[in-house]
C-alpha cells in the first residue's frame, strides 16, 4: 500500500502535456505575437566601386566633351594584328602601318604584297631570334608568345631591356634607307614557345625594286615627318644658353583639326512595382524606395563595368598601345609594377586590379621577401606599391587562361589625366547624373519608373593611363 501511494503522488506532480510531449509554447507560435527585427534587402552584387569613387567627375553641360590636343603625327604604335586559320597565322596588311617607317604608306596593294612576303616560323623557349653584334637583316613580327631583350651594360654586365609579346616587332631598320641597317643592339630570345613572321632584308629590297610605293619608302629617310618629340608632336624650337644678339627661333604649337569628342553613354532600366505592394506593404519599410535602391546599385555596377570594358569609352580599349607593357615572367612581380609606374610617372594616382591579380602580386612579393606598406584611405587599409594604392575591381576581366590586366592612372583635368564625365541638373534627377522618371500606371495596376544613368570617361593625354597586360594569376 505504501509503494502504491508514493507512485500516485509522483505522477500527480508532473507538468501537464498536450499529448505530443510539448511542455511550453513553441517559438513558431510565439512569433505570431511578436514584431521581428529585420534588415533592409541585401544584394550580393554590390562592390566597393573604387573607380567611380576615385575618378574626378566633370560636368558636361552640352552632353559632349571635346578633348583638344596638340597635333601629333602617326609615327606608328608598333603593334600589328594577325588572323589565325588552323595552324596558319596571317598578317592583316593595313596594320603594317603601325610600324613607324610604314605609317605613311597609303598604297593598300603594296601593303598586301608586303604582308604576303613574310614567312612563318615556330620557335621554342630559349631559341635566339637575334643576337647582339650580328647584322640586323630581317624584320620579325611576334604573332604569339613572349620574347626577352637583353644587352650589355656599361660595365659589361647583362642588362634586361624589356619584354616583347603579341603584335610587337624588331628590325624595322631594314625598312629605312638603302644603306646597311647595321647590327642588332640586343639579343632577343624566346621566353615561351612563339610564332613569328619574318621578312628578310633581301626579300624586302626585291619587292621594293618591283613596287614604286616601297621604292619611294626606301628612298625616304626616317619617318617622313619634321623633327618630332618622343610623343609624336612637332618639336617647339627653343634657344637657350646664348649670349649677345643671337637670332631666336620662331615656333608655334599646332592643334588637332579633328579632336575626339566623347558623348555621354546611358544605362537604363524600367522599375516595375505593383500598386497593391506600394499601397499596403510600406510599413515599416518603403517598398518602392528599396526597389529603387537596389535598381540603382545595379545600374552603378553596370556603369563601372562599361567604363572599363566598353569598346568605345572603356579604359582597357582606349589605352594607347605605347602605354601597354608585359610581365617579364607571367605573374605580376615588383619589377613589373615598377615598369608600369614608369609609363605613368607624372604623378600616378592609383592602380586598379582584379582581386585575384592583387593576390598574385602579394604572392610574388612574399616570395622575394618584399612586404609593401599598406596605405590608409578613409580609415580603410589598402595594399599599395611605392606609396600608390592598389584598388580592387572585379570588373576587370579574367580570361579562360587565368590572365588579367592591371591599370595605373593619373586623374584630373589639371593633371591631364583620366576624368569621368556626367551631367547634373537633368530632369527628375535622383542622384548626380542619374534620373528616376515616373512613367505611369498600366491596366494591370503596375507602376513604372524609368531609371537612367548618364556617364562616360576621357583620357586627356595618352600617358595618363598605363596597362600591365597578360598578368598570369595561377602561376607557381
Amino acid at each position: 500500500m505504501t509503494e502504491t501511494s508514493e507512485s500516485t503522488q509522483t505522477t500527480s506532480e508532473q507538468p501537464a502535456s498536450n499529448g505530443n510531449g510539448q511542455r511550453s509554447l513553441t517559438t513558431a507560435a510565439a512569433r505570431n505575437l511578436a514584431t521581428t527585427t529585420k534588415t533592409a534587402p541585401q544584394m550580393q552584387g554590390i562592390t566597393s566601386r573604387w573607380l567611380l569613387r576615385m575618378l574626378p567627375w566633370v560636368q558636361v553641360s552640352g552632353g559632349v566633351y571635346r578633348v583638344n590636343r596638340r597635333l601629333s603625327y602617326p609615327v606608328g604604335s608598333g603593334r600589328v594584328s594577325f588572323s589565325v586559320t588552323a595552324d596558319q597565322v596571317q598578317l592583316i596588311p593595313p596594320t603594317l602601318r603601325e610600324i613607324k617607317p610604314l605609317a605613311n604608306l597609303a598604297d593598300d596593294a603594296a601593303l598586301g604584297t608586303l604582308a604576303g612576303a613574310f614567312t612563318q616560323q615556330e620557335l621554342q623557349a630559349g631559341d635566339v631570334i637575334a643576337e647582339a653584334g650580328h647584322p640586323a637583316d630581317k624584320l620579325v613580327l611576334i604573332a604569339h608568345g613572349k620574347v626577352t631583350r637583353t644587352g650589355t651594360g656599361k660595365y659589361g654586365h647583362a642588362a634586361d631591356l624589356g619584354t616583347l609579346a603579341d603584335g610587337d616587332h624588331i628590325g624595322e631598320q631594314i625598312l629605312i634607307g638603302e644603306g646597311d641597317p647595321g647590327d642588332w643592339d640586343s639579343t632577343v630570345t624566346a621566353a615561351t614557345p612563339c610564332i613569328a613572321l619574318v621578312l628578310t632584308q633581301a626579300e624586302f629590297k626585291r619587292l621594293a625594286r618591283r613596287l614604286p610605293a616601297l621604292r619611294d619608302l626606301l628612298a625616304a629617310s626616317g619617318n617622313g615627318h619634321r623633327r618630332l618629340n618622343p610623343h609624336g608632336e612637332a618639336s617647339i624650337d627653343i634657344s637657350s644658353g646664348h649670349e649677345g644678339e643671337t637670332g631666336l627661333p620662331g615656333t608655334f604649337a599646332d592643334y588637332e583639326l579633328s579632336p575626339r569628342e566623347y558623348e555621354l553613354h546611358v544605362a537604363q532600366t524600367v522599375l516595375q512595382v505593383h500598386s497593391r505592394v506600394a499601397d499596403l506593404f510600406n510599413d515599416p519599410m518603403n517598398q518602392v524606395e528599396h526597389q529603387l535602391r537596389l535598381t540603382i546599385e545595379a545600374l552603378r555596377e553596370r556603369q563601372e563595368y562599361e567604363l572599363i570594358n566598353n569598346p568605345d569609352i572603356g579604359l582597357l580599349h582606349n589605352a594607347d598601345l605605347s602605354q601597354r607593357v608585359h610581365t617579364r615572367s607571367g605573374p605580376p612581380t615588383p619589377d613589373d609594377m615598377d615598369e608600369l609606374l614608369a609609363t605613368v610617372w607624372k604623378n600616378p594616382g592609383f592602380f586598379l586590379a582584379h582581386p585575384k591579380a592583387i593576390a598574385a602580386f602579394g604572392r610574388e612579393c612574399t616570395k622575394r621577401g618584399v612586404y609593401p606598406q599598406p596605405t590608409l584611405l578613409g580609415g580603410q587599409s589598402l595594399p599599395a606599391w611605392r606609396g600608390v594604392p592598389i584598388f580592387p575591381c572585379s570588373k576587370i576581366p579574367v580570361t579562360g587562361h587565368a590572365t588579367s590586366s592591371i591599370l595605373l592612372m593619373r586623374t584630373g583635368e589639371a593633371d591631364r589625366g583620366v576624368v569621368g564625365l556626367h551631367q547634373t541638373g537633368i530632369p527628375d534627377e535622383y542622384q548626380p547624373g542619374l534620373s528616376v522618371r515616373f512613367m505611369g500606371i498600366d491596366e494591370q495596376a503596375i507602376i513604372s519608373y524609368l531609371v537612367s544613368a548618364y556617364y562616360s570617361a576621357a583620357i586627356l593625354v595618352p600617358d595618363a593611363l598605363g596597362i600591365l597586360e597578360n598578368v598570369e594569376l595561377g602561376h607557381t
